[in-house]
């Protein structure tokens, strides 16, 4: 029977459908492996179900002579070296499709958060509570304008939900998508005229910084900025320095740039800028952190790591460009 390695602990009926087709052995989490434990498992591994934490890339393959497939339970491969694992003949898949609408929730929870000063008034409530005062004035979505950056499925449904708000204007950035429902405008205008900008771009050489000192420069004074992408979307210590003189608004975050693990100087901490300022909500990487999905993407990485492994044909393969 196969090797199969599984690098976090799974739902049981997802383990006793991995059982049924090889030997299984799991990480009972929720701490990754490190690198040196990982390159243990993988001797013998034919399959490897794979999430977040972890970084695959040429170093990785060679200590990994009969890996066959990866099954990404995640939708953003990035932290992958798809083209190592072609030039291996190990196809790589993943799950796009169910952590779309848990991150657009999540989305809209960070703007009303930031917009709201929500973290600052439970702080307050907490501390002591003598009934309302003038205080935590802050900016609602409500008449407001709000651009969203990236039109892929997670940009459109965040649009879905903030329809609802009665915003003044929907304003979409996305050099390849389309969207009737929003003025398409350039990422200049878009920081220029908006008090709200969601960022929902993936991670790739032309998106890495795309929010930068120089795209901070032209953004309108007050804007608070939602990012659900990938970390590495902003610079973070850009943005730290934004907040510092006032022109962001606030920063929500859900990704950081510590956690694209593929990219050799990426930074190993989030920026201690963010981390103390009072105008941030940092969200430790919930966009899919909901029981039912979290179970139903393990399920879906499952089959196709089996199928894989049966050579049957495989949704949602990952191609190297």
């Amino acid at each position: 029977m196969p090797t199969i390695v599984v690098t976090q602990p799974i739902a049981p009926e997802v383990l006793q459908k991995l059982q049924a087709c090889g030997q299984v052995v799991m990480n009972p989490g929720p701490e990754p492996w490190s690198e040196a434990e990982l390159q243990h498992h993988l001797r013998d591994a034919q399959a490897l179900m794979a999430f977040m934490p972890d970084r695959v890339d040429a170093s990785t393959l060679q200590h990994a002579p009969h890996l066959q497939t990866i099954a990404c339970a995640l939708k953003g491969f990035d932290n992958f070296d798809l083209k190592a694992c072609a030039q291996a003949g190990i196809s790589v898949s993943f799950v796009p499709d169910l952590l779309t609408e848990p991150t657009a929730e999540l989305a809209l929870g960070l703007a009303i958060a930031a917009g709201r000063h929500v973290l600052a008034g439970d702080a307050s409530v907490r501390r002591h509570y003598a009934g309302w005062r003038p205080r935590f004035y802050g900016t609602g979505l409500h008449r407001s304008v709000v651009a969203v950056v990236g039109l892929g499925a997670v940009g459109r449904a965040i649009v879905d939900r903030v329809q609802g708000f009665g915003c003044a204007e929907l304003l979409g950035v996305d050099p390849h998508g389309q969207d009737e429902r929003l003025t398409i405008v350039t990422q200049e205008q878009a920081l220029a005229r908006a008090d709200y900008v969601f960022l929902a771009v993936p991670l790739l050489g032309t998106t890495r910084h795309l929010i930068d000192r120089t795209a901070l420069r032209l953004a309108k004074p007050g804007l608070i900025l939602v990012n659900i992408g990938r970390g590495s979307v902003v610079d973070e210590a850009a943005v730290a320095e934004a907040l510092d003189n006032g022109r962001l608004g606030a920063y929500a975050a859900d990704v950081y740039e510590m956690e694209d693990w593929l990219l050799p100087d990426r930074p190993r901490q989030v920026h201690p800028g963010l981390i103390q300022h009072p105008s941030t909500v940092l969200t430790p990487h919930l966009g899919s952190a909901v029981k039912q999905v979290r179970f139903e993407i393990e399920m879906r990485a499952a089959d196709n790591l089996i199928r894989s492994l049966q050579g049957e044909g495989v949704d949602h393969l990952a191609i190297a460009h």
